[in-house]
Formats: structure tokens, C-alpha cells, sequence
């Protein structure tokens, strides 16, 4: 009869282990909750840098070698599982029948629209003064550095452009 009574005492768990028990399942459990959520607003935002925004620009052949040309391209943002589009400019110049340079559509100073003179050939922001030489240095004005390239690629003869804005008014080039 001894025996029993040390074999059951040995087997069954003490009240305070159990609560123990009890409190680090339930630790466990909220650090897991709170800590999913954590993780992911730490490591989505350098995922979401990662990704790119190409959009079509046009075909290759609605360019003409030298010529500036401002084109509307739509881009798609999602934010959580709200998807909006919005019309941004870009400038395309073509310098070869395979070569491009692409620019952001908005001044590096304060973000105006900037525009193509002919007459000058000049691209000026009718905002600051900023003046621009057709490969995006800064002339005049205050922009603080050149204009802003955007990566390209030809695909299917069409011209797709990486869309991307950058920080304004600083002398590096940073992407937001």
C-alpha cells in the first residue's frame, strides 16, 4: 500500500507547478499575439522598399531621339488592402533606338512641375527658377541636386518605367 501512495504522489503535479503551468501558456500565448503584429510592422516596410512599381510609358517607337517627352503613367499604391492609382509624370528622352534616360516628373527643390523649353533647351520649373540641362544638371535656381532618374526596361517593345518619388529638397537621392 506504501507503494501506491508514493507512485500517485510522485505522478500527480503540485497545485503551484500547475498554475505555473498555466501562467507561461498564457505568456506564451499574449507574446505570440502582440509579438506577430510587432514583427511585421518592423521587417514590411524594408520588404515594402523591395518591391517595384513598373508602369508603361508608352511603346519605344512614341519617342523621338533627343526630343523630350512628358507622359502621364498611372501608378497603383497599396496600403493594407486598400489599392488606389494615381497619374504622375515622368519625362522619357530617347537617346538611341535602346536607350533612355527616364525622369520623375517633379522638381527636386520643392516637387513643382517642371516643364521642356524648346527655345532654350532647358527643362524649367516655373515655381523657384530651377533650370535643367536635357540630361537633368541642375543650371540654375535652387534646386539642390540634378533630377531624379528612374530605372527603365523594354519589354514586348514597350517602355516600362520602375516609378519611384523621391525626398525633396536635399542633396542626396533618397527614395520615400
Amino acid at each position: 500500500m506504501q507503494s501506491e501512495t508514493t507512485e500517485r504522489t510522485e505522478k500527480q503535479i503540485s497545485r503551484r507547478t500547475f498554475l505555473s503551468y498555466i501562467n507561461v501558456a498564457i505568456g506564451g500565448f499574449i507574446a505570440t499575439v502582440l509579438g506577430i503584429p510587432l514583427v511585421g510592422a518592423a521587417v514590411l516596410p524594408a520588404l515594402k522598399q523591395g518591391q517595384s512599381n513598373l508602369v508603361s510609358a508608352g511603346a519605344v517607337t512614341d519617342f523621338e531621339v533627343g526630343q523630350p517627352k512628358s507622359v502621364a503613367v498611372t501608378v497603383t499604391t497599396k496600403d493594407g488592402w486598400i489599392q488606389s492609382q494615381e497619374d504622375k509624370g515622368i519625362w522619357v528622352i530617347k537617346k538611341s533606338e535602346s536607350d533612355f534616360t527616364v525622369f520623375n516628373g517633379r522638381c527636386v527643390h520643392l516637387g513643382c512641375a517642371y516643364s521642356w523649353r524648346a527655345d532654350l533647351k532647358e527643362f524649367v520649373c516655373p515655381c523657384h527658377g530651377g533650370t535643367y540641362t536635357i540630361d537633368g544638371q541642375v543650371i540654375a535656381g535652387p534646386p539642390p541636386r540634378p533630377l531624379d532618374t528612374l530605372q527603365w526596361t523594354i519589354d514586348q517593345g514597350k517602355l516600362m518605367v520602375d516609378y519611384k518619388d523621391f525626398r525633396l529638397g536635399v542633396p542626396q537621392k533618397e527614395a520615400i
